[in-house]
């Protein structure tokens, strides 16, 4: 397994290597699912994207729309909007897990802080790396992940970066999901994992990866437990040697998200009483969430998402002035408008659609010309 290096030094400033995709058929064909027993459990239905069948001065844009919740992708210098760009996603959502088998060919990729402020993705992401390069750059470290290697980071923070042409598969893990270890996974992040732990990890998902087809509801929990279990075993054993002063940052980071998610609905839940709980100044505190856009702005984006999961409940069967009334909106119309702003659909078409058991994917801020986007697949997780 080639080793990943860190660099302080621009990732669009490297020299650009060759990097090819593995000579197979493009796009890969799905691999066929076995035949199972007359009663059991329905297969997991994948979700897919790939910018095979448009016309090639089509295919970037697709893929940038596809992209623009998540990132806003470029392509490298020299290139073309007008040139073919190969692109494919197959998706599997796991219960609270996304897992993403992707190739693409290569180009440049941001999120910054206007695009935090805006969004309300703040997974983990776990990215196997099966061929090309990859440098990812957070707070000016610049991370390589070579082929073969597992790459870890926080969606909650900006970053940039650049790729090769690349096969990788992704593991989407929302924040909620391992928020007891947030602090050992922040200190990790922009990391590629190493050891015996990130070996584990790395034949666990390859394992994974080729059974997907044929994986049954009943399954996946256990293999969420295990997903969570070896990746925050996989930070431990890789987790740089962090000043005290950046230790102590998160754990206090982690003592103010489980503050706001055991205090979700309460009407105290302001910044003043947050201060005095977790014994820190209003500067402080606005300094820990400044990359979220804010403490409020955080909170605001969490009731809208419980709302979402509320709505689409088929077993809540209560009000919708009661869901805006414990999203911390007095106002129902007040409620509807941030709402429809974050997600795309209002509250009553949610419910209206999952009342005919069609539940839709959020649309977050993206054209729709070329379907749903990595966006909505992940709306769906946590």
């Amino acid at each position: 397994m080639a080793t990943g290096s860190e660099s302080d030094d621009d990732p669009s400033s490297e020299q650009e290597r060759p990097a090819h995709m593995e000579r197979r058929r493009w796009p890969r064909e799905p691999a066929m699912s076995k035949e199972r027993p007359p009663h059991a459990s329905p297969a997991l239905e994948p979700l897919r994207f790939s910018t095979q069948d448009l016309p090639p001065a089509e295919q970037f844009q697709a893929w940038r729309a596809h992209m623009a919740p998540l990132v806003d992708v470029h392509l490298p210098e020299g290139k073309s909007p007008e040139d073919a760009f190969l692109a494919e996603q197959t998706g599997w959502h796991l219960g609270d897990i996304l897992i993403v088998q992707q190739r693409a060919h290569a180009h440049r990729y941001i999120r910054d802080q206007a695009m935090l402020r805006s969004s309300p993705i703040d997974h983990w992401n776990v990215c196997l790396q099966r061929s090309g390069q990859a440098w990812t750059e957070v707070n000016r470290r610049v991370t390589e992940t070579a082929a073969g290697e597992i790459f870890f980071m926080s969606l909650g923070s900006p970053y940039r970066g650049r790729t090769t042409d690349t096969e990788a598969l992704l593991v989407f893990l929302p924040y909620e999901l391992l928020a007891r270890d947030a602090s050992l996974l922040q200190s990790a992040g922009n990391t590629v994992l190493s050891g015996s732990h990130a070996e584990l990890l790395t034949g666990y998902l390859t394992g994974l990866e080729t059974n997907l087809g044929n994986l049954t509801i009943e399954e996946v929990p256990r293999i969420i437990q295990t997903i969570g279990d070896m990746v925050v075993a996989g930070a431990a054993s890789s987790t740089r040697t962090d000043t005290g002063q950046n230790q102590a940052n998160m754990g206090l980071m982690e003592r103010a998200h489980r503050y706001i998610h055991v205090n979700l609905h309460s009407e105290n839940l302001t910044p003043d009483v947050m201060c005095r709980a977790l014994g820190i100044s209003r500067t402080r505190l606005y300094q820990l969430f400044e990359a979220s856009g804010g403490v409020l702005n955080y909170i605001r984006k969490r009731r809208l998402l419980q709302a979402y999961a509320d709505l689409s409940n088929s077993a809540d069967h209560r009000p919708i002035s009661e869901i805006a009334e414990a999203a911390g909106f007095e106002v129902a119309a007040n409620f509807t408008r941030a709402f429809t702003h974050e997600f795309g659909l209002s509250p009553r078409e949610i419910r209206r659609t999952v009342a005919t058991q069609q539940r839709p994917a959020p649309a977050i801020r993206s054209t729709r010309r070329y379907g749903k986007t990595i966006g909505d697949w992940l709306a769906l997780t946590g």
